[in-house]
């Protein structure tokens, strides 16, 4: 080998080394990201594209949220001091979690001894749809026959069943569901196809969008008012008990 090439080479192998090594440290933070995206326990409305460019900052999450109870179904005393304002998707894995795990706590806690009301208000995501929207239809069309104690029962039963993910049920299923509530079959189909229930879907889902959730599940939190309009914190994702406890208790000081 000539002076002259080993002269090339002692140059270029340090450059080698670095490249080597900045491949190395950004496949790590890669597989760092990668790994904190499966950790979320919220569905998400808005599903971002990789980039070869930094991305830009997040905006941050807001804290704080305004949303009314509307003329949505209502779980417990109507008249109890703290009101929780539900925005959920029936298919959404999350959802299923927090009513599996933080629901029965919550409401062996606080909504059977009358001191918290859970309001549900609907915010089906467009990619569980259209199945997401047919079982808030469903959940409707049972309330419209048994008012919000048929409605929960229905309710609690799609969550029992759902595998979520948008295939979690079928049509076959919220008939099944109706049946086990004791619904009338033949005004439940006829109430599936009432434009009016899929209008009060898209009402809840613009009203989420004006608190602030930006994916499910999604709750406001605070003190019970005369007009119905809560102001109060934002839980966002499948909390567990204690995230609720913490901002529940002082409230009812």
């Amino acid at each position: 080998m000539s002076l002259r090439s080993i002269n090339i080479f002692e140059r270029v192998a340090p450059i080698l080394l670095i490249v080597v090594i900045g491949l190395a440290f950004g496949g790590g933070v890669l597989w760092q990201k990668v790994n904190a995206l499966e950790g979320n326990n919220v569905n998400t409305k808005v599903a971002t594209n990789p980039s070869p460019q930094a991305a830009a900052p997040q905006p941050q999450q807001p804290t704080k949220g305004v949303a009314s109870i509307d003329d949505d179904p209502v779980l417990g005393n109507k008249n109890a001091p703290v009101t929780i304002i539900e925005f959920s998707d029936y298919e959404c894995p999350f959802c299923k979690r927090y009513f599996d795990e933080t629901f029965p706590q919550l409401k062996a806690k606080y909504v059977d001894t009358g001191k918290v009301k859970i309001v549900f208000r609907d915010l089906p995501l467009s990619f569980h749809d259209p199945m997401a929207t047919k079982e808030a239809v469903a959940a409707s069309c049972a309330r419209k026959q048994g008012g919000d104690m048929k409605y929960f029962q229905y309710h609690d039963e799609i969550f029992k069943r759902t595998k979520s993910n948008g295939n979690g049920l079928s049509d076959t299923d919220l008939t099944a569901i109706a049946t086990s509530v004791n619904l009338n079959l033949s005004s439940f189909n006829s109430c599936l196809t009432d434009p009016a229930q899929t209008d009060e879907v898209k009402k809840d889902l613009a009203d989420a969008t004006k608190a602030g959730a930006s994916g499910t599940p999604t709750f406001v939190v605070g003190k019970s008012t005369s007009n119905g309009e809560i102001s109060g914190d934002l839980v966002v994702g499948a909390q567990p008990f204690a995230a609720f406890q913490a901002i529940i208790d002082p409230l009812l000081q």
